[in-house]
């Protein structure tokens, strides 16, 4: 009953007074409670998620280019030197009068044939060079581009880092509605499966993607992770459609892009189920109108029905 009590106080239900009687809030109305604050800090973890994938790639971006550019620099360095040496040759020779031609070659003819040499493999390497250095131009141009994205990028992940503060409060307080209405419930002795696992079990990709899902019930939620020990909504989903070598990016309105819609009635295992206007929540279909998902902060990877919340569509990655 204290607990309860507390709960009451931390969902904004007060009392006037000693002689006011009150009821407890039911577990129904604290979960009505926690969904309400969950939808405004899950689009925010989304973000997060989205961002930080975002940066990681352009970091590995930054990485393969400085890879392509350094030997491109060195061939344009070395191709230099060797033009370099050629001019000095051609410079020792000194003019091509008669008197120089003859005393360095026997005869104006040889001399003016080293000389043309001299010039045509100084123009071939140059052209070499221009090649090389154009190639070097593009990816450095390129390098840039990333870079500056990268720096913009960044700016936003910390942004968002420092906001993690700030969610991991709120995630708190969550977590304590959650106690108070269900108790420390676990995969053991918490209401985690309601059923068979998947529903419709198929043995092509989707079936075991969705067999991935279930097997992680009973895995806590935790922001911003995709396993293995823990996982959020979206974390969930690329698990398990990686467990079958197809990869979705750890963001709902990524993973939502990257696949194909279908309608409600071609639903199979495995296809994904996206909820509310600006799809910050996924869930995977396991068939018979059944779902599994990492609900909000407190709670564990879980079976629920499909209609769990408003949704946004479906869609198939494979």
């Amino acid at each position: 009953m204290r607990i309860l009590t507390c709960a009451a106080v931390a969902a904004g239900i007060l009392v006037t007074g000693p002689t006011v009687a009150h009821a407890d809030p039911t577990p129904a109305q604290i979960e009505k409670q926690i969904d309400d604050e969950w939808n405004q800090l899950e689009p925010v973890i989304e973000d997060y998620n989205g961002t930080h994938t975002k940066l990681v790639k352009l970091r590995k971006q930054q990485t393969d280019l400085a890879k392509t550019l350094d030997p491109l620099q060195k061939q344009v360095d070395a191709a230099m030197v060797q033009v370099r040496g050629l001019a000095v040759d051609a410079y020792m020779q000194g003019s091509p009068n008669m008197t120089n031609a003859m005393i360095l070659t026997g005869s104006p003819t040889g001399m003016v044939d080293k000389l043309t040499l001299l010039d045509q493999l100084a123009f071939n390497r140059k052209a070499s060079i221009a090649e090389v250095s154009k190639l070097r131009d593009k990816y450095a141009a390129d390098k840039a581009k990333v870079d500056q994205l990268e720096s913009e990028i960044e700016v936003r992940d910390k942004d968002l880092g420092t906001k993690k503060v700030a969610i991991e409060k709120e995630i708190t307080k969550l977590q304590k509605l959650r106690i108070a209405a269900y108790g420390k419930a676990n995969a053991d002795d918490g209401p985690l499966r309601t059923g068979p696992c998947p529903v419709d079990y198929t043995n092509d990709k989707g079936g075991r993607a969705a067999q991935r899902a279930c097997d992680l019930i009973g895995k806590p939620y935790v922001f911003g992770s995709d396993g293995p020990n823990s996982y959020d909504c979206s974390g969930l989903t690329q698990a398990a459609w990686a467990a079958v070598g197809v990869h979705l990016e750890h963001y709902t309105k990524d993973q939502w892009g990257s696949t194909k819609s279908v309608g409600r009635s071609e639903l199979q295992p495995g296809d994904l189920v996206f909820y509310y206007s600006d799809v910050h929540h996924v869930a995977i279909y396991i068939g018979g109108g059944m779902v599994v998902h990492a609900p909000h902060t407190g709670d564990y990877v879980r079976m629920a029905t499909i209609d769990r919340g408003p949704i946004a569509g479906y869609r198939r990655p494979a």
